[in-house]
């Protein structure tokens, strides 16, 4: 089953056309992937998704409810957890909690088992008491991500979710969305920053000036890179350019002294490429694509930092409650 579904998303700002025509579907249980560079028409179409904003053109639903038509539907449906934290530094974690889901109107007899079942989940019951100015980083969004959850949702929307964690914290915190994934059937919706947490997501969508130019699993986006990478450095790189691209009939790139290409089966390749070029090779090296080469090869440039303000969009979140 599908829980989003968007169809030709067009949004335009005066003459500036933001989305141009973005279509997928997410599907129930899936971590799904959006990923693209900064002005690429990620935020907006996410904003249109959560009813931050209104699309110009083309159709999208969330949990089978209309963005447009059933705004408080679809408001229900999900949970937010965008890249500033939105809570409040002088109370408590369990005041927090509680005082998100009085906004979601959610009954006292519910939400006390659910804010001790997510707080348990999370391993953060033991400090439910304790004041959020005294939590480290990955505490604040291990409880941000249960409270994008005390409403039952059944989408999660994910931006940047271990942006600024060491790497044990951020090892932990997918932990937990796995778990998440499998004991709630929850669709999780998000971006990354960094790019080996896409091997989390089943399936990744890269959009680009406002189109999406690639939705697969990870595996088959990076078989679409040509093979395997091939790095190298030479005594002459301006000759070995012209070599790669006249005799081996190949499209290398070249960046900071490192010349790059990819070939089919690079293991059988580089043998007889070794022993046959004519120039001397001051190193070689071989790998398999990584994401970072399917977003080169897809765009043209490597993914930088987003531009979110995500501030912005945690007080557009605090105002939509059931309006």
């Amino acid at each position: 089953m599908d829980v989003i579904e968007a169809s030709n998303l067009v949004k335009r700002f005066g003459e500036l056309e933001a989305v141009k025509g973005v279509s997928f579907s997410v599907k129930e249980g899936e971590i799904f992937g959006f990923l693209g560079p900064n002005g690429a028409g990620k935020t907006t179409t996410i904003n249109i998704l959560c009813t931050l904003l209104k699309p110009t053109d083309g159709q999208a639903k969330v949990n089978g409810y209309d963005v447009i038509k059933e705004r408080s539907q679809v408001r229900q449906s999900i949970g937010l957890v965008f890249q500033e934290p939105a809570l409040d530094d002088y109370l408590t974690a369990e005041q927090n909690l509680r005082f998100h889901g009085y906004a979601y109107g959610i009954p006292k007899n519910v939400l006390e088992p659910r804010l001790k079942e997510l707080l348990e989940m999370m391993e953060l019951w033991d400090r439910r008491k304790g004041k959020i100015n005294t939590y480290s980083g990955g505490m604040k969004r291990r409880l941000e991500i249960a409270r994008g959850l005390l409403h039952h949702p059944r989408v999660l929307f994910l931006d940047e979710p271990t942006l600024g964690l060491d790497p044990q914290t951020r090892r932990r915190i997918w932990d937990y969305i796995h778990d998440l994934r499998k004991r709630e059937n929850l669709a999780i919706f998000m971006t990354a920053h960094y790019m080996d947490e896409a091997e989390n997501c089943d399936r990744i969508a890269i959009i680009d000036y406002g189109r999406t130019v690639a939705l697969d699993t990870l595996e088959k986006l990076k078989d679409g890179v040509g093979g395997d990478v091939i790095s190298i450095k030479t005594e002459d790189n301006e000759e070995a350019m012209r070599l790669l691209e006249g005799q081996y009939k190949l499209k290398p790139g070249i960046e900071n002294g490192i010349i790059s290409f990819t070939v089919p089966h690079g293991e059988e390749f580089l043998p007889k490429f070794v022993s046959g070029f004519p120039l001397r090779l001051l190193s070689i090296g071989l790998r398999r694509p990584t994401l970072e080469d399917v977003f080169l090869k897809l765009t043209g440039r490597n993914i930088r930092e987003q531009e979110v303000d995500s501030m912005q969009q945690m007080k557009n979140m605090a105002r939509m409650r059931r309006h």
